[in-house]
């Protein structure tokens, strides 16, 4: 990552609820280069079906842009902040929005899912361990679940498919 102040990066802009796409557009037309990853998917009304394209990140655009043009960013109808900590803005790395990228052209089938660290808490949603909590120890097609006693120091592992776990917020 280039350490030069004028040279644009990708940041994760966050918007208001249902208003991906709105920012998206005001950045466009502000000369930001804008980035909003969609997936398309089929919704049933009364009278009508129809495919519907929704942000694979509901609340979040990316944009590329210098820091100079943090204030035209800011500005948009519908952005909530650039993410970032103390110390201003934090930039999104190239390879991760291009592995975004990537992803929403292929034509292979996606779905958002939640975003799980080892360390974290976790709470099984699906099988005969629904409702259990636990810390996640490993990622992967199998994720491995820790059970513990915090008392006595002592736990138990189990595996379980990834898609069964989620974090506990």
């Amino acid at each position: 990552m280039s350490t030069d102040q004028t040279a644009p990066h990708w940041y994760a802009v966050r918007t208001r609820s249902r208003h991906e796409k709105r920012v998206s557009d005001q950045l466009a037309a502000r000369g930001i280069e804008p980035f909003l990853p969609l997936m398309e998917r089929w919704r049933q009304w009364k009278d009508r079906r129809k495919l519907v394209a929704f942000p694979l990140f509901p609340g979040y655009c990316f944009a590329r842009f210098p820091p100079s043009a943090r204030v035209s960013v800011m500005t948009a109808y519908g952005v909530v902040q650039i993410l970032g900590n103390h110390d201003g803005p934090l930039p999104v790395p190239d390879s991760e929005i291009e592995a975004v990228r990537h992803l929403v052209t292929s034509t292979l089938p996606f779905d958002p899912h939640p975003y799980l660290q080892e360390g974290m808490l976790v709470e099984v949603i699906r099988g005969p361990l629904a409702g259990l909590r636990g810390v996640l120890q490993r990622k992967g097609s199998r994720a491995r679940l820790v059970i513990g006693v915090a008392l006595i120091h002592q736990a138990a592992s189990v595996e379980l498919d990834a898609l069964d776990v989620v974090p506990v917020s």
